[in-house]
């Protein structure tokens, strides 16, 4: 089975640990759901928040979806002046019988923004 990487992104109306959670499923369940995935299917997530998000780790939601046996990390994005600010983004490793152009990106709320040539 080939392997892909599929990316996404959300952004956060405020640093706030259950609004993180919520707004981390939701990019979660909307990747797995537009790829046809199950937690089987998925090798490893990497998430990566701005520095202003510090309320809690996105993988500590994505454990909440039954990610528990899955390897998941978390890391800091780097500071660029002017970036989007509260931004969670995902990369997630999995094993997909899709082709690589038919891979579904999923970009939310303002992280949109982003992406524009990926989001939906």
């Amino acid at each position: 089975m080939p392997v892909r990487a599929i990316r996404g992104a959300t952004t956060l109306d405020a640093d706030d640990r259950e609004h993180l959670h919520g707004r981390t499923q939701e990019l979660v369940e909307a990747l797995m759901s537009a790829n046809s995935l199950d937690t089987e299917d998925v090798i490893s997530v990497i998430f990566t928040c701005t520095q202003d998000i510090v309320s809690d780790f996105p993988a500590a939601a994505a454990r909440e979806l039954g990610f528990g046996a899955v390897p998941l990390m978390c890391a800091q994005e780097m500071a660029v002046p002017g970036a989007l600010p509260r931004v969670v983004r995902v990369l997630a490793h999995v094993e997909t019988a899709l082709a690589r152009e038919a891979v579904t990106h999923v970009y939310l709320h303002e992280a949109v923004a982003l992406r524009r040539d990926l989001a939906q």
